[in-house]
């Protein structure tokens, strides 16, 4: 069975927080993450401070993380090429991610570009990648519906997905950034997704209330897919996308789920268990 990859998102949980959490609290935390055995961790964001303010330090806590003895590979969101080039000059960061939606009113909101001008920036983000050795992670917005009324359709996902594999972008992950996405919904999309793109590697970015969490995680287990995002204990949400937040898949949880359906999973329990006790100081 192909390695179950974990993918751990405190940037995803940090970015809508009102009050500026410390740099040194992030980089104690992250710190923590570092030691359980995530695949990766996706820990900060260049983008505009004035968007978003609470990652305006993500250089500083980058310079702040201790690297020497974790397998973990670190990730970080950008929204256009300067953000992208500014990622690329760190040398500790292996993956460059950026926000395509499927959603014209969510790239708007986003990204204040449309679909079409983003997949432009998203080709000239590409060759920054390849040039400096990254790799672009392209996370599809809206990937299972949305909530302004646009007309939602799996073939819209696969119509950008073909876009993207012409780029030679190796790692899409649609993205359910309100809480929309079905079980049913999340098998037909990768259950399509899959055969057709045999050489990209999906992953899945879901949110969902406690009460369905098994059966989201379920389906995409059943779907083949072996990559996940979560945070642990489940903060966050998109702020750019409405004023109510759907949760982040609880990390925790997630890894209990894999384990009951006897999917490996290469964490440390007790540095899991350390850095559920160290997010009370970020998260409360």
């Amino acid at each position: 069975m192909t390695p179950f990859k974990l993918i751990e998102c405190p940037r995803d949980a940090m970015q809508g927080l009102h009050d500026f959490i410390p740099t040194q609290t992030k980089i104690r935390y992250l710190n923590q993450l570092l030691q359980v055995g995530f695949d990766t961790l996706d820990f900060g964001s260049f983008v505009s401070p004035r968007a978003i303010p609470q990652l305006q330090d993500t250089a500083a806590v980058l310079a702040g993380l201790d690297l020497a003895a974790t397998r973990t590979r670190l990730l970080a969101i950008v929204a256009n090429l300067r953000g992208a080039e500014e990622a690329c000059a760190y040398p500790q960061i292996s993956y460059v991610g950026f926000p395509l939606s499927v959603s014209e009113e969510f790239q708007r909101r986003n990204t204040n570009k449309s679909i079409a001008e983003a997949l432009t920036e998203v080709a000239a983000i590409q060759q920054r990648c390849l040039a400096a050795g990254k790799t672009l992670v392209v996370y599809l917005s809206m990937g299972f519906g949305n909530p302004y009324g646009e007309p939602y359709s799996p073939e819209k996902v696969l119509d950008l997905t073909e876009k993207l594999a012409a780029l030679r972008v190796e790692i899409i992950a649609p993205s359910d950034t309100v809480g929309t996405a079905s079980p049913d919904g999340i098998r037909q999309l990768f259950g399509r997704l899959l055969p057709a793109f045999p050489h990209i590697e999906f992953g899945a970015h879901l949110h969902a209330t406690p009460d369905q969490l098994q059966a989201r995680v379920a389906a995409v287990l059943e779907s083949g897919v072996r990559r996940i995002d979560g945070t642990l204990r489940g903060f966050g949400g998109c702020p750019m996308a409405r004023n109510d937040l759907t949760g982040n898949l609880p990390t925790e949880q997630v890894i209990r789920i894999l384990r009951e359906k006897k999917v490996p999973v290469s964490v440390n329990d007790t540095a899991l268990q350390q850095a559920l006790a160290g997010s009370v100081a970020v998260f409360g």
